[in-house]
């Protein structure tokens, strides 16, 4: 039946190695667990078929068991009577009846077995549906944790110390650079402000010339 090819082909091996090979894994198992849940359903209405038919034939057959009893209580009755018209009739539906039981009886078990075969199967079914969703998020994990390290492996590769010692080489450059401007600019400032003491202090330092010299002069006089 089509609706158990999943069932027949499908094992784990095989769709780890399938995984393997897909671009998404992800998305590759979610359409597998989609496919199966939909082979399960039609395989759920071919099982809920054959189990009618089971019970349709167990209901007959039963029917025809009960009749033939009735009969034989019926020709047993007729025969007590002494009618023997009314107990051959009895006798030839009981007959029939057990025809019919064999039959039905025939028809049930075989549709019984057939049940019972496709209720394993189902059953089967179920559980490695069940086990492909719990596998699932073991592999979104795996598969998650793969492209994080394929990304870090990949930034890691972008960023190699060559690169990154040239940058910090650069930077060193412009903070020497800018601190050899801070330096000339500071110096500047000091020959600016030299200029100007200058003339301040020339007039401070020939004050204490004067002072001095008159000072000098007191103690020459004695």
């Amino acid at each position: 039946m089509s609706f158990f090819k999943r069932l027949r082909d499908v094992t784990m091996s095989n769709l780890n190695a399938l995984i393997d090979k897909a671009e998404d894994p992800i998305k590759l198992t979610d359409q597998y667990i989609r496919d199966m849940q939909e082979d399960l359903e039609d395989a759920e209405k071919a099982v809920a078929s054959q189990i009618a038919l089971e019970k349709k034939f167990k209901a007959l057959y039963e029917e025809q068991e009960a009749l033939v009893k009735k009969r034989e209580e019926q020709a047993h009755t007729a025969a007590k009577a002494q009618n023997i018209d009314l107990a051959r009739r009895a006798l030839e539906e009981k007959k029939n009846a057990e025809a019919k039981l064999t039959e039905y009886k025939t028809s049930y078990d075989q549709n019984k077995a057939a049940a019972d075969n496709l209720r394993s199967k189902l059953e089967e079914m179920r559980k490695q549906l069940a086990e492909m969703k719990s596998k699932r998020e073991t592999l979104v994990a795996r598969y998650n944790a793969a492209k994080a390290q394929t990304e870090i492996n990949k930034a890691m590769n972008d960023f190699s110390s060559d690169s990154a010692t040239a940058g910090l080489k650069r930077m060193e450059d412009k903070m020497l650079q800018a601190e050899a401007l801070a330096e000339a600019s500071n110096e500047m400032n000091k020959k600016d402000k030299s200029l100007d003491e200058e003339f301040e202090n020339l007039g401070k330092d020939q004050a204490v010339e004067d002072e001095l010299a008159a000072l000098m002069k007191q103690y020459d006089n004695k």
